[in-house]
């Protein structure tokens, strides 16, 4: 592709209000101090329960660095695998209530093992329209035939599964939706899913930390019935650091040794990653109800903005999407807020579906009520200055 060609698609991409830019942070957290002395509260943060920042998570990182150096050197099937690592993968077992884990380099790198290991060609996946990127990415790759049914819709789900008369079949979700903070109807898609005989997988990214006994995710909450035959989880949200992993059988774990290219190729992950992830859980364990707590805080922040006009969903999660329509205008929109002191970045195609553009608010543990309370106000005050409300 000539230079000519690059410059003609990043002004249509300019065009349509699409283009992204990078904007280079001084620091990161709940609150950014800024070069000009102004401080603005990030609400685009995933550190949902704000242990990036806490000092037993950064204790266990620096311990594990001090021990095992900077980098696993390695793939784990060479000379990475670390005991280190193997501890881990026992804590997120049983966190999440599986027999085994495994460790990835990244969440988008666990989905793309798991997609390409638990279905090939002659079989069929079924996944929610709105999953993540990631896992519609694994699924292409996995040369299995894939179907998407209706957002939530477990009755066009079990249509197109009554009609897939071939091999293995993998019903795949997100437990929370990244971007419109809603929860999937597990428990009958678990159900539809066994009378196929279909395997379960469920990403529980934005759940793990927050949702469930002792953060294990929304599958893990007092009365869901379902069990998964996978879950996909992260580090690099609730917990704090960087990672990803999958809780399964001992079977599939081996499996996905064995033929997870996104594993066998990729160097392990590093020790201060797995030493901050120990601490992460070994905290959970400590202080259970921070989910609670978090949750108490997203659910003062939408009262709040519904207070002030704004159309906002029943709160579900600790993610509360702003509904603008229009590329440029949820642009403008974030800008405005930014130059106010919120941080909210604008979300549009292809993460969200054409016409959705919106502002994606994550609430964290590390607000304060009052920030809430400066953050909502001025978010209102700039909906009615654009007409949004």
């Amino acid at each position: 592709m000539q230079t000519d060609d690059l410059e003609n698609e990043l002004a249509a991409l300019a065009g349509k209000g699409l283009l992204r830019q990078l904007r280079a942070m001084p620091e990161c957290g709940a609150r950014i101090r800024l070069a000009d002395g102004r401080t603005v509260l990030n609400f685009s943060s995933n550190d949902y329960l704000g242990l990036a920042g806490d000092q037993r998570v950064k204790a266990g990182a620096t311990a594990a660095v001090e021990r095992l150096g900077c980098g696993a050197r390695s793939s784990r099937l060479m000379a990475g695998d670390l005991e280190l690592c193997e501890l881990l993968e026992a804590d997120l077992a049983r966190l999440v209530g599986t027999e085994a884990a495994l460790v990835f380099g990244s969440g988008f790198l666990a989905n793309l093992g798991v997609m390409t290991v638990a279905a090939g060609r002659g079989d069929d996946i079924f996944a929610d329209r709105l999953n993540h990127a990631s896992l519609t990415d694994g699924m292409q790759l996995s040369g299995a035939r894939w179907r998407r049914y209706r957002h939530k819709d477990v009755g066009h789900l079990a249509s197109m599964l009554a009609k897939a008369n071939r091999g293995r079949r993998v019903v795949v979700t997100d437990s929370i939706f990244s971007m419109d903070g809603d929860r999937a109807p597990l428990d009958e898609l678990a159900e539809v899913a066994a009378a196929r005989g279909a395997m379960l997988v469920v990403d529980e990214a934005h759940a793990i930390g927050v949702m469930g006994e002792a953060g294990g995710g929304l599958c893990r909450e007092v009365g869901c019935k379902a069990r998964p035959d996978v879950v996909v989880g992260t580090l690099s949200k609730a917990l704090g650091g960087y990672g990803g992993f999958v809780g399964c059988s001992a079977a599939m774990r081996e499996l996905m040794i064995n033929r997870a290219r996104s594993f066998i190729y990729s160097t392990g992950l590093p020790p201060a990653c797995i030493g901050a992830a120990r601490a992460a859980v070994a905290v959970l364990a400590a202080e259970p109800n921070m989910g609670e707590r978090l949750l108490a805080k997203a659910r003062l922040l939408r009262g709040l903005l519904a207070a002030g006009g704004l159309a906002v969903a029943a709160l579900e999660s600790q993610i509360l999407p702003v509904h603008v329509g229009g590329n440029a205008e949820a642009v403008r929109l974030s800008q405005l807020l930014w130059d106010r002191g919120v941080l909210a970045t604008a979300v549009r195609p292809p993460t969200v579906p054409d016409g959705t553009a919106r502002l994606r608010l994550s609430v964290t543990l590390a607000h304060t009520d009052d920030e809430l309370r400066v953050a909502a106000g001025t978010i209102v005050d700039v909906a009615r200055e654009v007409g949004l409300v």
